[in-house]
């Protein structure tokens, strides 16, 4: 029998949505992203140079989404493959199956990337410290950074301090007139 063309329009359909959905959770690894929770949050900034770096791979997340939302639009779109209940039935739990490997294979692929480890000194002594993230400012070994300690630790090019300010020149008390 074959499958009817609203049927297999349908179960597109229902896939793309599905898709759409996972890369929408994924999250952005990016030293310019803020989460909600960060917005409006003081943080303490220290200032420090880049003394070292190199890139680094971040492993994809297994939450388990990718797994559970594959699976279900793989027997969904499975079980409509199929003339009988019992052609369905089997059609259905062979695509919840490969349905929640390419799930798992996409929530992976979808949350890794690379980043950089910063390894900064800072200004004052004390250890140095490493700093994970991307490095969409391009900053090199031996730059001033201003380390941020927030929602996370973030990096960014430090402002060069404001010229001295001239101290007021003050008259001394035996030059002045009476």
């Amino acid at each position: 029998m074959t499958l009817p063309l609203a049927r297999l329009a349908g179960a597109a359909a229902l896939a793309a949505l599905l898709a759409g959905g996972l890369s929408a959770c994924a999250p952005a690894n990016s030293n310019t992203t803020y989460s909600s929770a960060g917005i409006g949050a003081a943080a303490e900034v220290r200032y420090g140079t880049i003394v070292g770096m190199r890139p680094v791979q971040i492993a994809g997340s297994q939450s388990g989404v990718g797994t559970v939302g594959g699976g279900l639009a793989g027997g969904v779109i499975g079980s409509t493959i199929g003339g009988d209940w019992r052609a369905r039935t089997l059609a259905g739990v062979g695509g919840a199956l490969l349905g929640a490997g390419a799930g798992t294979l996409f929530e992976r692929g979808t949350t890794q990337g690379q980043a950089v480890e910063f390894t900064i000194r800072p200004d004052g002594g004390g250890p140095d410290f490493n700093v994970v993230q991307t490095n969409e400012l391009q900053l090199q070994p031996g730059e001033h950074v201003a380390v941020s300690f927030g929602d996370r630790v973030r990096l960014a090019r430090a402002l060069p301090p404001p010229p001295a300010a001239a101290a007021p020149t003050a008259t001394p008390i035996s030059n002045r007139k009476r």
